[in-house]
Parts: structure tokens; sequence; C-alpha cells
């Protein structure tokens, strides 16, 4: 038999293991039919293209999924926070994805896949997405980050990435990124 005091031990252990456990995002997939892991973004997804937002998709999400949010960000900038390039959050818990090209206007209507969603103020100081626009001399990595949360929210539009990130702590339940980078030349 064992004595009292190892049993509510092994018990304590046990509960602090699954709440770790429970704790810990499940990872996603994220993936995009315009930008590959590691490569190079297309111009038309930066400051010298189109400039607008790419494509991108995700799986693995758990079920108590309510909303996602993505951040893109490149910690690359000299400055002692990642420079935060887009925030789009309140995208529905069904979405896998977001379509190409999301409205520059505050005012304007979501796609109907992420009807309801929101942007954020990127360090641009607005709610758009501004594409990569390093300056030349070394490539750049850019993170698009996908938060899946376990409730719905009451956000208001215009959070800035480190308010969305408080507002969403101990909801996160999965995430996951894709990296890709994008250098300018210098001028010849």
């Amino acid at each position: 038999m064992f004595p009292l005091r190892v049993l509510a031990a092994a018990l304590v252990a046990a509960a602090l293991t699954a709440s770790v456990e429970a704790q810990t995002p499940q990872t996603l997939t994220v993936t995009s039919s315009a930008l590959k892991a590691g490569e190079t973004i297309p111009a038309d997804y930066t400051a010298d293209g189109r400039n607008v937002s790419p494509p991108l998709q995700w799986s693995g999400a758990p079920a108590s999924t309510k909303e996602f949010a993505v951040i893109l960000d490149d910690p690359d900038v000299p400055m002692p926070q990642p420079f935060v390039h887009w925030v789009i959050y309140k995208i529905p818990g069904a979405a896998t994805g977001l379509p190409e090209n999301i409205p520059i206007d505050p005012a304007a209507a979501m796609p109907s896949e992420i009807a309801g969603a929101v942007q954020g103020t990127s360090g641009f100081r607005r709610p758009i997405y501004r594409g990569p626009a390093p300056p030349p001399g070394k490539p750049h990595h850019y993170h698009f980050k996908v938060l899946a949360i376990d409730a719905v929210l009451d956000l208001k539009p215009g959070l800035t990435k480190a308010e969305l990130l408080e507002a969403v702590k101990g909801h996160i339940v999965g995430e996951g990124e894709l990296v890709a980078i994008y250098e300018r030349k210098p001028s010849q």
C-alpha cells in the first residue's frame, strides 16, 4: 500500500501534466496556393507589386475552435518587436483559409466565407494588409501566423497585434505558421 503522501504527490503531478497538455495549442498546418515555405514571396503580394494579401489555407484546427486570427510580421526589422504587416481576426471558426485580396477599405464587406472578420492595426498604423518592402540588402522572413481561438470574443476593430494577443490569452487552442522570404536588391 502506498503512503498517502506519495499518492497525493502522484495525483498532483498528473493534474499538472494534464493542465500543461491542455494549454499546449494544437499545431495547425498553414499553406498557400501562392506562397511556398522558405521561398520568395511573389511580387504581387509585396509593395513592389499589386500589394494584395495572399490566399492562405489552414487545417488541423481543434473541434473547439470558434474563431481564427492571422498575424503577419517581420522579425528581421531592427526593432524591439517584429514589424507587423497585417492583423485580421474574428475569422469564423468554420473557415479553412483566407481568399486573396482582402479589402483594404475597413468599411468594405469581407468576402462571404469570412464574413464578420475585421482587420487590426498594422505597424503602418492602419487596419490593412501591407506587403513586404524591406530595405535592400538581405532577405527578410515573413511569418504568416494562424491562431485558432476557442471562444467568440467581443473584440473591437483595429486592435494591434499586442492588444489581440492579450485579448485571446488563454483561448488559443491551435497555432501554425507559414514563413516565406522577400528581398529587395540594391539599385544598380
